[in-house]
């Protein structure tokens, strides 16, 4: 069980990580070039790890559904997140995505018609009032940081609609529906990026990072996380979440010299409550 949990905090904490180096790359990099580039290392990866058996084309239904779920989870989450980071700091952006498990509980109430249990509706609330307390500091006006916290948000969203079209129709194997995932991905940004031209690709040390991410960001944090999530319950797994924007603010602060206001405090403060209240599993 102890490795299971070293499984899952390792796989939060390379997200936690990785909203730094989407910053860092966003600056280098055209979005389409970013994206695509990201897409299909992460793909060439996984197809040498896995071998040709992920070659084997999914049934129509499936492949559909890794389409749509490529298209919102890896790209409009990614591009999102890339646009909210160009205006927005890494620390904040880290607290907004930390309201996934909260929207992920609303959206199974809307769309799968799931129950709502009041722990978790409380915990939707706490995440808006975490929101509402960064938007606070920024001075509430819809321009510069704001804007981009916003834009964070929409790519929670878009994440939240991923995660609803897996629970909806998940494939058997992680590895295989991560790679068709990614190829899907690729392929859709690369005229994009052909179009957009490499920008800083050529540099050596953009190109590593560049590396570096989609082997964490896209295989290693997936491949942890499910390997994890084969001996801890789903509710105990999620408490994990909380390391994301706890990851998320220790590497801004150190790799970027932010530096955290009151507003983030309390902010962190709400989206730990609601991570807590949307994750923690119930007693029986």
């Amino acid at each position: 069980m102890i490795l299971a949990y070293v499984q899952l905090a390792a796989s939060m904490a390379l997200v936690g990580l990785n909203v730094v180096l989407v910053k860092l790359l966003a600056t280098a990099l055209p979005l389409p070039t970013l994206l695509a580039v990201r897409c299909l290392f992460a793909a060439a990866i996984l197809l040498a790890w896995q071998g040709r058996a992920v070659l084997r084309l999914p049934p129509p239904a499936a492949l559909l559904n890794l389409a749509a779920q490529a298209a919102i989870g890896t790209i409009a989450y990614n591009a999102l997140l890339v646009l909210g980071l160009r205006r927005t700091g890494a620390l904040e952006a880290g607290l907004v995505l930390a309201t996934i498990p909260a929207v992920v509980a609303v959206g199974a109430w809307l769309w799968l018609r799931e129950t709502l249990p009041a722990r978790r509706a409380a915990a939707a609330v706490l995440a808006g009032l975490g929101m509402a307390a960064i938007a606070l500091g920024r001075g509430g006006v819809l321009e510069g940081a704001l804007l981009g916290d916003l834009l964070v948000f929409g790519a929670v969203l878009a994440e939240a609609g991923y995660m609803l079209l897996a629970k909806r129709a998940a494939a058997a194997d992680a590895a295989y529906a991560t790679f068709w995932m990614q190829a899907l991905g690729g392929l859709m940004m690369a005229p994009f990026a052909v179009l957009a031209g490499p920008g800083g690709l050529g540099n050596p040390s953009t190109a590593a990072l560049l590396a570096f991410h989609s082997l964490t960001a896209s295989v290693l944090a997936v491949v942890l996380w499910y390997a994890g999530l084969r001996r801890v319950p789903g509710g105990v797994a999620g408490v994990f979440g909380g390391l994301l924007p706890l990851t998320a603010g220790m590497a801004a602060i150190v790799l970027l010299g932010e530096r955290p206001t009151a507003a983030h405090a309390a902010g962190a403060a709400l989206m730990f409550a609601s991570i807590a209240l949307a994750t923690y599993p119930a007693r029986g």
